[in-house]
């Protein structure tokens, strides 16, 4: 994969992207900014034209970023929902989670949508993320590892910033905690992919011939998967 950022007018940062899996142009828009997905061979240029072609789009799509991310009720994950309540100059302001809740405490003269009450909603949203993917992920795992036969040293949660999973040639796997704010098929096929490092550490013909064993749709899985953008990682 390779990249370049250009500077288009009235919108600002694009990022180009070349994928050796993309077979068509596509643009998408999220908190992290505008980005030009293109088949390998296709010349920057292409990409710059298309963005271009669509710059009242992004423009439409970019100020819907600028609204507050998270909300009152919104659902987190796959077991919690944003709660935001005001609380007295006295109390702490310290966010808390519960079973289902993420609770977020607001001074009286503060806003949902202010920077500070989104700072605190986005951490505290990531504590309950971590503790959902500590529950649910290991026997996850650990299923999947048992149909397919595959073993393991260890599993763990972190918070990872450019994976979404990682294996080490010790077959020790680590989980990303935003991988909570994925369908399951897309988790799944995460876990089936670091399962498939356990016997091939690269990205070889053989290590996509064992993943596409227990999963028939990886490619296209995988191609999918870099259009997601979680909004808690991605606010974060």
């Amino acid at each position: 994969m390779s990249t370049k950022v250009i500077d288009l007018a009235g919108v600002g940062p694009v990022t180009l992207i070349k994928r050796a899996g993309s077979r068509t142009i596509r643009l998408t828009v999220t908190a992290n900014g505008t980005r030009v997905s293109m088949p390998k061979w296709i010349p920057y240029s292409a990409g710059q034209a298309f963005a271009l072609q669509h710059i009242q789009w992004i423009t439409t799509e970019l100020a819907k970023q600028t609204g507050p991310h998270l909300a009152q009720g919104q659902s987190i994950g796959k077991m919690h929902h944003l709660r935001f309540e005001h609380v007295s100059s006295d109390e702490s302001i310290a966010g808390r989670v519960t079973g289902t809740e993420i609770i977020v405490k607001m001074r009286t003269d503060e806003t949902i949508d202010s920077k500070a009450v989104q700072g605190r909603a986005a951490k505290t949203s990531i504590r309950a993320l971590k503790r959902e993917a500590e529950r649910l992920l290991p026997p996850r795992l650990a299923n999947l590892a048992a149909k397919y036969e595959k073993r393991y040293t260890s599993v763990g949660v972190k918070q990872l910033k450019r994976r979404w999973g990682s294996c080490d040639s010790h077959q020790n796997i680590v989980l990303n905690l935003f991988l909570m704010e994925l369908p399951w098929d897309y988790i799944d096929y995460v876990l089936l992919h670091e399962l498939a490092h356990t016997i091939e550490l690269n990205h070889s013909d053989a290590f996509w011939r064992e993943l596409k064993r227990m999963q028939p749709r990886a490619r296209d899985l995988a191609r999918q998967l870099h259009e997601h953008q979680p909004i808690i990682g991605a606010w974060h």
